[in-house]
């Protein structure tokens, strides 16, 4: 499990930096981060991040969905944090391949 850095987004732009993906990896989140995942895997990627209290609707479901494979691209995000942050402020997202998958995290 890696803790992946978050990057500011600005007025001026940023150039994401994507890194390697872990079976689970976490990142800070202050409600206005967002994480992009792109496959290069010849199979899907399942992405779960972690939904650690119901809504409010008294669901406990995760965030998260399938990003195709070889050239996908998705984009999750915002989490709730007092639904998605754990004791330390973080996110936990989960894949369900890592070869070829990398991902970047932005905040707004």
């Amino acid at each position: 499990m890696a803790t992946l850095t978050v990057q500011q987004a600005t007025i001026a732009g940023v150039t994401p930096t994507f890194v390697a993906v872990a079976a689970s990896d976490v990142f800070a989140n202050n409600g206005k981060t967002y994480i992009e995942v792109k496959n290069g895997n010849a199979g899907a990627d399942t992405v779960a991040i972690d939904s650690l209290v119901a809504c409010n609707q008294g669901t406990d479901h995760d965030g998260g969905g399938s990003v195709p494979a070889t050239t996908g691209d998705k984009i999750f995000g915002p989490f709730d944090p007092t639904r998605f942050n754990n004791a330390n402020g973080q996110v936990t997202i989960t894949h369900s391949v890592t070869a070829t998958v990398t991902c970047t995290v932005f905040t707004l």
